[in-house]
């Protein structure tokens, strides 16, 4: 995983070179003078989709690597569902935490095992997806692990406060289950 991310991060744009602070979603007022809108405009799934996939095509054809999965947290949810649909062989598993902007042909797609670790409260991954999700998602005869986090609420998995004992709890929980999910997955045959 730190490979990929490694990789991504140098063949890509990294987002043309815009930082969020890590403390802006954390701080009321940094967040209200963020622009979400505009930062998603900016980063949309049509301009960012394809430099995520040439990544992935680099590691597993140019570079060999036989097995690869994906994390997705928050806004990265949609990519690893598009790496691991039908047809694109480019990924072997993916796991997503409070995914955003994800849809239901995403999820409708989706050809590899996959993990999602929702949190109760989400505003992206609403009630209603994560119903769709664990309705559907099992009827594509692929592996299916759903994690639920009582109590949390989106952006746990990164920026959960770890001087609060809950959300320390959500975010090690988050880290073990999506180890374990790769070991078993990319270790498998």
């Amino acid at each position: 995983m730190l490979r990929f991310r490694l990789f991504l991060e140098r063949k890509t744009s990294s987002f043309d070179g815009e930082e969020v602070a890590e403390d802006t979603m954390a701080d009321p007022a940094k967040q209200a003078k963020f622009d979400f809108k505009a930062w998603f405009g900016r980063h949309n799934k049509d301009l960012r989709g394809p430099e995520v996939f040439e990544a992935a095509r680099i590691l597993k054809q140019e570079l060999g690597f036989k097995k690869v999965g994906v994390i997705g947290y928050c806004w990265g949810g949609w990519a690893a569902f598009r790496l691991g649909a039908k047809g694109r062989n480019l990924v072997d598993c993916v796991s997503v935490a409070h995914p955003t902007f994800l849809t239901t042909e995403e999820m409708d797609a989706v050809d590899v095992p996959v993990q999602i670790m929702a949190p109760e409260n989400d505003i992206a991954f609403t009630p209603d997806l994560k119903a769709y999700a664990n309705k559907k998602i099992p009827e594509l005869n692929v592996e299916y692990d759903y994690q639920h986090f009582p109590k949390l609420s989106h952006g746990f998995a990164t920026r959960g406060d770890h001087n609060d004992k809950l959300q320390k709890q959500g975010l090690e929980r988050a880290k073990n289950a999506a180890v374990t999910w790769f070991a078993t997955m990319l270790h498998q045959h």
